[in-house]
C-alpha cells in the first residue's frame, strides 16, 4: 500500500516546522491508551516541550503515519524528521539516558532515592525474593500520579536501585526522583495485610470544605475559587468576586504555582470533586471540594439564590 502524496507533504511539513512530534491517541494531559501515556509520561519526565498529534482525531494521519514510517503501532516519536520509536523504546531510552543525548539535554541524576523500609516489610520481601529464586529485585513504579505498583522483576541495568538491608529496589528516572523520603512497612491490622507504602511527595487527598470556610480563607486571600458550572448555570446563581471558571479550558488554571491552594464549586457538590481530584493529580498541593456547592454556599450568603 503506497502513501498518498498529499498526506506524504503534511507530515513532511509537520515534521520539518516541529523537532519534536509525538503521534499519539489523545492529548498528553488525557492519553487515550496505556501506550501513549508511557510515552507522554517519558516525555514529559524530561521537562521539554514537543508537538503532539491526536491520530484519533485525524483518521488519514493514523493510517499515513504507519506507512511513512514504515511502523504499525501508535505512539510514534520524531526528533529532527527521523522515527525515534514506540513507547517502549521511548521509555528505554529516557531511562538509559539515550533519549537526553539525542535532545541535547544534560545526563539524567541518578542519585538513588532515600528510603526506608520496616523490619517486617524486610522479612516479608526478603523472603519473596528467595522463593522467586533470589536474582530478582523489587521494582516500584510510580506515575506522574503517584499511583504505586510493587513487584518482583529481573534486575535492570538502567533502572536506579535504592539498596535497604540487601534488599535492592529499582525505579525508572522519574520514578526515582518521587520516591525521595518514601516509608514501605508491613501491617497486620485494621488497615489490611499487606506491604503499606508511605509516599510524603504525593498530593494530599482532596479535603472537604464548607462555604463559611471557603469564605473566610478566601477573604483572607490565602484561597481561590474554581466554578466548575457552565456558564448558562452560573446565570442562575453565582458568587461575587474573583472566579475562577473553566470557560477557556483548564490551561491557565494549571498553569497557576503548585502551591496555590484552590477550592471547587459546583450546583451540588458531585462535578466539583471530580474537577478537585484532576488537580490533585496534577501535583496541587491544597485542594477542596465545597460540600453542598452552590446551593449549601446559598445558606450562608443571602445574595445567592438557589435553583
Amino acid at each position: 500500500m503506497s502513501l498518498d502524496p498529499a498526506l506524504r507533504s503534511r507530515i513532511d511539513t509537520l515534521l520539518s516546522d516541529n523537532r519534536i512530534v509525538l503521534f499519539m491517541k489523545g492529548q498528553p494531559q488525557s492519553p487515550q491508551c496505556g501506550f501513549s501515556a508511557k510515552a507522554v509520561g517519558a516525555l514529559n519526565s524530561l521537562g521539554i516541550d514537543y508537538k503532539h498529534v491526536d491520530v484519533l482525531s485525524d483518521p488519514e494521519i493514523r493510517e499515513a503515519i504507519k506507512l511513512y514510517g514504515d511502523w504499525p503501532t501508535i505512539p510514534q516519536l520524531y526528533i529532527g524528521g527521523e522515527l525515534v520509536g514506540g513507547s517502549d523504546i521511548i521509555e528505554q531510552m529516557a531511562n538509559s539516558g539515550e533519549l537526553h543525548s539525542a535532545l541535547g539535554l544534560p545526563q539524567p541524576d541518578r542519585t538513588p532515592p532515600r528510603i526506608r523500609i520496616g523490619a517486617s516489610a524486610i522479612e516479608m520481601l526478603r523472603n519473596a525474593i528467595t522463593d522467586a529464586g533470589g536474582d530478582v529485585v523489587v521494582r516500584m513504579d510510580i506515575d506522574a500520579q503517584y499511583r504505586t505498583r510493587l513487584h518482583l522483576a529481573q534486575p535492570d541495568p538502567n533502572a536506579v536501585t535504592a539498596e535497604v538491608d540487601g534488599i535492592r529496589v529499582q525505579f525508572d528516572l522519574a520514578g526515582a526522583r518521587r520516591a525521595e523520603g518514601l516509608n514501605i512497612d508491613w501491617a497486620d491490622d485494621e488497615r489490611g495485610r499487606g506491604l503499606i507504602i508511605d509516599n510524603p511527595n504525593a498530593p494530599k487527598p482532596v479535603q472537604s470544605m464548607t462555604p463559611a470556610q471557603a469564605i473566610e480563607r478566601r477573604n483572607a486571600g490565602t484561597l481561590r475559587i474554581v466554578d466548575v458550572r457552565p456558564g448558562e448555570e452560573r446565570a442562575l446563581a453565582s458568587i461575587a468576586g474573583d472566579v475562577l471558571n473553566f470557560d477557556n479550558g483548564l490551561e491557565d488554571i494549571e498553569a497557576l504555582p503548585k502551591g496555590t491552594a484552590l477550592a471547587f464549586l459546583c450546583h451540588r457538590g458531585g462535578r466539583s470533586q471530580q474537577a478537585a481530584e484532576h488537580f490533585r493529580t496534577k501535583g496541587f498541593r491544597e485542594v477542596y471540594n465545597i460540600a453542598g456547592g452552590i446551593d449549601a454556599w446559598a445558606d450562608v450568603d443571602s445574595s445567592v439564590a438557589k435553583y
